[in-house]
């Protein structure tokens, strides 16, 4: 596996107070998206995924302790896997979750076969890969879905980094629809929409892309 700054951050310290200091009950999550934007985490997903079938087998690149598929899991699907880089948060995710697989793992690698998943998706993860190595990132979460990519990142037009807590060189905001189809012609944009914070004028956008059959 790829040895990054950014993969050391999250694998060290300043990756275990991150998931130290962020909720992971379902109830915290939703008041936390309620919050930001005024709209539930669930409300989101339902607008982008909600019509899709449950069983569905679904990967989320960078889960941490599997807030997010905890969310999936109460909306009804059932077949949900995780890759995470920093170990505490994979051996809590054990304690907080049932029926959700997540394992250690990098965007930059991730340890599945071809195709082997329905979907697969990020939330608030490529914001942290280093332009240099974002290709690297979109051609592994590309491999490993057979059919959609489902994102929601910070964005902005172009690259643009911004001071995370106080580092450099861990944050950027971009148009991540827009990189995978770059990369991919094969790639349709499904659905997008920007939700906008409450308490200032920044966006994050919420994209699905599928593949052309």
């Amino acid at each position: 596996m790829k040895n990054t700054h950014q993969i050391q951050q999250w694998e060290g310290s300043f990756g275990r107070e991150y998931t130290s200091r962020n909720p992971y009950l379902f109830d915290d999550t939703e008041a936390l998206y309620s919050k930001l934007y005024g709209v539930r985490r669930t409300e989101m997903n339902s607008e982008f995924i909600g019509q899709m079938d449950r069983s569905l087998k679904i990967l989320e690149v960078g889960s941490n302790v599997g807030a997010q598929l905890i969310v999936l899991q109460n909306m009804g699907f059932s077949n949900l896997y995780g890759i995470e880089l920093q170990e505490g948060a994979i051996e809590f995710s054990k304690t907080i979750t049932r029926g959700i697989y997540i394992i250690k793992g990098s965007a930059l690698d991730i340890p599945f076969k071809d195709h082997f998943f329905d979907m697969v998706f990020t939330s608030g993860v490529l914001i942290h890969i280093s332009p240099q190595d974002i290709a690297k990132a979109i051609q592994e979460i590309y491999r490993t879905s057979k059919k959609y990519i489902w994102g929601f990142e910070y964005f902005a037009e172009k690259f643009t980094e911004i001071e995370y807590r106080g580092e450099k060189n861990l944050l950027w905001k971009a148009n991540y629809p827009d990189i995978y189809m770059k990369y991919f012609s094969d790639l349709h944009l499904v659905k997008e929409r920007k939700f906008k914070y409450l308490q200032n004028d920044n966006r994050d956008q919420m994209y699905l892309l599928e593949k052309y059959s």
